[in-house]
């Protein structure tokens, strides 16, 4: 650009020919010249009285070399034909040598520039290798442990490391120590973010936030350079916090792969763990990490030293979910026949954040009527949606297939209500939600946190319960593809009763392979099988055996109550919906009272533009186990 720039400043001055000496000659002798300079006796510029036209253009300026210094009869030629004749020294003007080095200046100040911008970095290309952690500013909207519920234990925890920070004597006079890290472990959905928000409201410090996966760039040696320029700032800011939200992304555990041992994470990893607790102190920095994946973080980075504390932020009990739930119910305006207590029994299994959308729900379903307030109605209508999905009321199904599913979901509503110890049943539906075409959903009475043999059994009842009936009703022939899913999850659960929790007779009390499957590629290159082919053909066969007695007990139990599968099956067909108290008067034997009028607008009644109907599966879905596989819903073929 500067070269430009000195090319187009030369460019606007008035153009000039170049005479050769005879040109000249022959312009003096034509009387043309007005005006010469002679440089240094070689050099000669000079104006013509009348221009020129050379490439088309005008010229009154001519420049030309003298052969030698200026002859004396040349000189006299040009005083008689009155031209004016000066004489100067060829010195360059202050503005022709910066014209002329300017470019040169500007390519060296970029340089330099460039090189001062490097060494700001650390010796690494541009900013790449500062830290992106962002320091929380004391304006920022705070969140205090009063906005946090259902996770008592995990505020205790923190709670007392910002005492140790606001008043480090009171511990140290008896020589504890600040602790350097704390690991929030928990599902999704559990708080940790939200008890990490809480700290840095409550702390008064300054707080460093930053997620794991900011570390590692496309750069080798940035994520190492971050986590070093991380803590050189919690060391000047010190005492101070540093949060790292899912710090599995960069703490994972280190070993054979086939990414090569050579990796920038577990370049950036170790850093972590030098500066966590190396060669060097690292007193008045706290690092707070949270992940909902414990199992994959290395074993160096879970020790005492660096991280001292280990909160475990589960999902919340009956009483926890009451407390979340007034929590964010504060910001609705609730009708009086609400209850949170009866909601928050009624949703064993959800985490603070399923709960935080069911209150957004009910109050967005509560707008969509009209109303001015949320009533229980909005909140049931919002946990069903967030629970057993969202109704498909425009998937129009065919009287066969409503037939089908209706007595599908009955073979399931028989099995809970006539096994003895199932938990009560919430809701039977043969309306579509999500990607099944009927459900079948129980709830238990109380936070279950360990299960019996007995409980596990029955549940493989139920989830058949379907299958038999499909059976029975319309023959061998004639059964469908909606049982799949549930197959799926009784094979899995019979698996797990078999390896893991030692309820075979046969297989006794061994755990048969790993239990947790290595998620990192060619890791299990480097290790061994450590089950025969035995072992594994007795595992099968033990988990056939429970799958077919739960299967036989099922159709046991609707042969004997073929009556009740008939009323409930007909109920479905008649309502579509049937909640608990619907089903506990079927159960008893009696009539259900009379159908109230629907709106038309609510009617999921076959239009005759409707499109032809999509087969899915159909799902029982009684409570999942944790860590269980939960239930894939693939369409039917």
């Amino acid at each position: 650009m500067s070269i430009l720039a000195v090319q187009f400043v030369r460019g606007q001055e008035s153009p000039s020919a170049n005479f050769t000496y005879t040109e000249f000659r022959q312009q003096l002798a034509a009387n043309n010249i007005h005006k010469v300079t002679v440089v240094d006796q070689r050099k000669v510029i000079g104006e013509l009285r009348a221009p020129i036209v050379r490439g088309g253009q005008e010229m009154t300026g001519f420049e030309t070399t003298l052969p030698g210094e200026l002859a004396p009869d040349l000189e006299e030629k040009m005083l008689a034909l009155g031209v004016v004749v000066e004489g100067k020294r060829d010195e360059a003007g202050w503005g022709t040598i910066l014209l002329s080095a300017l470019p040169w200046l500007l390519f060296i100040a970029f340089w330099i520039w460039i090189f001062r911008t490097m060494q700001s970095g650390g010796n690494r290309a541009f900013q790449f290798g500062r830290s992106k952690a962002k320091l929380i500013s004391p304006d920022t909207p705070k969140v205090t442990f009063a906005d946090v519920a259902g996770a008592d234990e995990a505020k205790e925890e923190l709670q007392e490391i910002i005492e140790f920070l606001k008043d480090p004597q009171r511990f140290a006079r008896l020589g504890g120590r600040l602790p350097k890290g704390v690991l929030l472990v928990g599902p999704p959905g559990t708080g940790k973010t939200l008890l990490a928000r809480a700290v840095a409201g409550e702390a008064g410090r300054p707080f460093f936030q930053m997620s794991g996966s900011d570390f590692v760039e496309m750069f080798v040696g940035v994520g190492a350079s971050r986590v070093r320029d991380l803590f050189e700032q919690g060391k000047t800011h010190a005492p101070c916090i540093i949060f790292i939200d899912e710090i599995d992304a960069v703490g994972r555990h280190r070993g054979a792969g086939l990414g090569g041992g050579h990796d920038e994470r577990e370049q950036t990893l170790n850093a972590l763990l030098v500066e966590m607790d190396g060669f060097e102190p690292n007193e008045g920095v706290i690092l707070i990490a949270a992940t909902n994946r414990p199992d994959v973080l290395d074993p160096a980075l879970l020790r005492p030293g660096r991280f001292d504390r280990q909160v475990v932020v589960d999902l919340p009990d009956v009483r926890g979910r009451e407390a979340i739930l007034r929590v964010h119910a504060k910001k609705l305006p609730l009708a009086e026949d609400v209850e949170l207590g009866i909601l928050a029994r009624g949703t064993p299994g959800l985490s603070g954040a399923d709960l935080a959308n069911i209150c957004n729900e009910s109050a967005l379903l509560a707008a969509r009527r009209g109303g001015d307030r949320v009533t229980m109605d909005d909140f049931e209508h919002a946990k069903d949606k967030i629970m057993l999905g969202t109704e498909r009321k425009s998937l129009v199904l065919t009287e066969k297939e409503r037939r089908l599913t209706a007595y599908h979901e009955a073979g399931h509503a028989v099995v809970g209500l006539r096994v003895p110890g199932m938990d009560p049943l919430h809701k039977v539906t043969i309306v579509p939600r999500g990607r099944a075409l009927g459900i079948t959903a129980s709830l238990p009475e109380e936070d279950r946190h360990s299960y019996t043999k007995e409980w596990l059994e029955n549940q493989l009842i139920m989830l058949f319960g379907g299958r038999v009936a499909e059976e029975m009703i319309f023959g061998p022939e004639r059964i469908t593809t909606g049982a799949g899913n549930d197959i799926e999850r009784a094979t899995a659960m019979a698996r797990r009763m078999v390896m893991r929790f030692g309820m075979s007779e046969k297989i006794g009390l061994m755990a048969v392979g790993e239990g947790d499957h290595e998620v990192f590629l060619g890791r299990e290159l480097s290790q061994r099988r450590d089950v025969s082919e035995h072992t594994s053909q007795l595992v099968d066969q033990e988990v056939k055996a429970f799958l077919d007695q739960a299967h036989d007990r099922a159709r046991e139990l609707l042969e004997k109550n073929q009556d009740l599968l008939e009323r409930i099956a007909q109920a479905l067909l008649d309502r579509e919906t049937l909640d608990r108290e619907s089903i506990a008067l079927i159960g008893a034997g009696k009539e259900l009272p009379p159908l109230e009028p629907v709106q038309p607008e609510s009617l999921g009644a076959p239009s005759a533009t409707a499109k032809p109907p999509v087969r899915a599966p159909r799902e029982s879905a009684p409570l999942r186990l944790p860590g269980m596989m939960g239930p894939k819903e693939e369409p039917g073929t």
